[in-house]
């Protein structure tokens, strides 16, 4: 695949934002101060090293060299080359976009959900893009992913100029599976990760101040700090793949803030069935339906 530039797509005039949610756009239109006040940054910033699978404590912070282990997260680095990175955007650009909340543009693969009412209908659903067949089919390369079959895609577009972001939330766990997988294109970005349950994290101090000391042996854990007041911040290289399971995909919430997307980006996420759409569950004929529609390659988006 021939490699290309991908030019950063206009500057939209209108937004999708909803109720307390907005972007640049409309906070412009609107003039004076947002409807709401975004929340203050937590207390104390952790850095999450794929190499150890630690959360360390920022440079020049009260935490500097104290660390705790965050496990649930998996990092695959250069997933896809430049080359096919440029081609999957081009042939994004060329299906619609849709306008969605704080200043993100959307395009969805999958069936049409109700999550509070516990319902979906497959109406429409045709499968994951022809485009993704090569990058599923790469996923089960990889022990953690080797039985991954997706059921749903959704891209999402992130733009400084609209001040792109998404809120500290938890996927569905009634419809989605275990893992979240997301692969990260055009630019490098950071993944925000906070928990708001009471109680704390204990900490353990790295003997020489340096991540990598923390694989040798780790001290009996000597100081704590609320968790509350932590954000672990992951960072995203560029054409990265992410998997998030376990804590990291059910405790710990997750963000892109606004001031993390310095030029344009877009992800492609990847979901599973939860439990109860899986052989044995109670609607298993359903999410057999699912799959095989998702893993046809037919989809267009809804």
């Amino acid at each position: 695949m021939a490699a290309a530039a991908v030019a950063a797509p206009e500057v939209l005039r209108e937004c999708g934002c909803k109720g307390i949610r907005t972007c640049l756009i409309c906070e412009r239109q609107r003039g004076g101060d947002p409807p709401w006040q975004h929340p203050p940054q937590k207390t104390h910033r952790f850095i999450y090293y794929s190499d150890t699978g630690w959360a360390v404590g920022a440079e020049e912070s009260d935490f500097e060299g104290w660390a705790f282990p965050f496990p649930g997260v998996t990092l695959i680095e250069d997933f896809v080359t430049q080359e096919e990175e440029a081609e999957m955007v081009q042939l994004m650009d060329h299906e619609p976009w849709k306008l969605s909340q704080s200043g993100r543009r959307k395009q969805d693969y999958g069936p049409k959900v109700n999550f509070r009412k516990q319902k979906l209908k497959t109406t429409g659903f045709r499968g994951l893009p022809s485009f993704s067949r090569d990058v599923v089919r790469r996923m089960a390369l990889y022990p953690i992913l080797e039985d991954f079959r997706p059921v749903e895609q959704c891209n999402l577009d992130y733009c400084p100029e609209r001040g792109s972001a998404i809120d500290p939330h938890l996927d569905d766990a009634w419809l989605w599976g275990e893992r979240l997988v997301s692969l990260n294109l055009l630019s490098p970005t950071v993944l925000s990760m906070s928990r708001e349950a009471p109680g704390s994290l204990l900490l353990c101090l790295a003997p020489s101040g340096f991540p990598e000391a923390l694989v040798e042996g780790v001290m009996a854990p000597s100081r704590s700090v609320l968790c509350q007041e932590v954000e672990v911040a992951v960072p995203l290289p560029r054409r990265s793949l992410l998997v998030l399971t376990g804590a990291a995909r059910h405790q710990w919430k997750h963000a892109i803030h606004r001031r993390h997307i310095e030029a344009r980006r877009v992800c492609a996420t990847f979901r599973e069935l939860s439990a109860e759409f899986c052989p044995g569950g109670r609607q298993q004929e359903l999410g057999q339906e699912l799959l095989q529609i998702s893993l046809s390659f037919q989809g267009r988006p809804m």
